[in-house]
Order: C-alpha cells, then structure tokens, then sequence
C-alpha cells in the first residue's frame, strides 16, 4: 500500500471514531524514521485507546498489520506504527505537555518548509 493510501486509511479511521485536532505532517526530508506523522486526540483514556484501535484494525482489514503498538494499557498516548506512517493519539494534556507539533514545526521553518500536509 503506497504512503498516502496508508495516511488516508489513517486518518478515515480517527475521523470515524471522532479523533480531536487531527495534524498530519510530511516528516521525510527531516528523518528517515517514516514519511507522515499523524497527531489525534481523545477525550479520555478509553477514547485514546478506541481511536487507536480503529487505526489497527483498518489497517490489518486492509492487508497492513502494524509493525508495533505502544502504550494501549495506559491509554493517555497509544503510538501506531504502520511504517511510513506512524500515528499518535494522546490526551489533550499529554498532547499539550510533550507538543510534538512544535517539534516537527520548528525543522519544517529552519527548512523552509511551513505548510502541514
């Protein structure tokens, strides 16, 4: 499955179930980690985990298992990792505490590159 049907597959997914404040970012010129990076939030713990759980079963409905899944249990950060796509789905005061948009918003500008996918 090519990048941007696995980040649409993604998104579809979060956007079903209700996911806050989706952000989606083009990360490939800035680590060869992955290629997108998709930001969601839940509004609790048993949200979070839904929401993550929906990401992986549409993936593994759609011939795409993830390579890894951590933080189920807690449920205040679930990452997804679907390779050239890994996905966050965090509490809104986790989310806000590590902010990873400004991380990857601060390399996009010393890039030059400002616009979010």
């Amino acid at each position: 499955m090519h990048t941007d049907e696995l980040q649409h597959l993604a998104r579809q997914a979060l956007e079903d179930l209700k996911g806050l404040d989706l952000a989606e970012y083009d990360v490939r010129e800035m680590t060869t980690v992955t290629d997108i990076m998709i930001i969601a939030s839940g509004t609790s713990d048993r949200h979070v985990k839904s929401l993550a759980n929906a990401v992986v079963m549409a993936c593994k409905k759609a011939g795409v298992p993830p390579l890894g899944v951590e933080g189920e249990r807690e449920g205040e950060w679930v990452l997804v990792d679907l390779g050239d796509v890994v996905v966050h789905v965090m509490q809104p005061r986790i989310r806000e505490f590590y902010a990873l948009e400004k991380l990857w918003t601060v390399t996009e500008e010393k890039r030059g590159n400002t616009e979010r996918v």
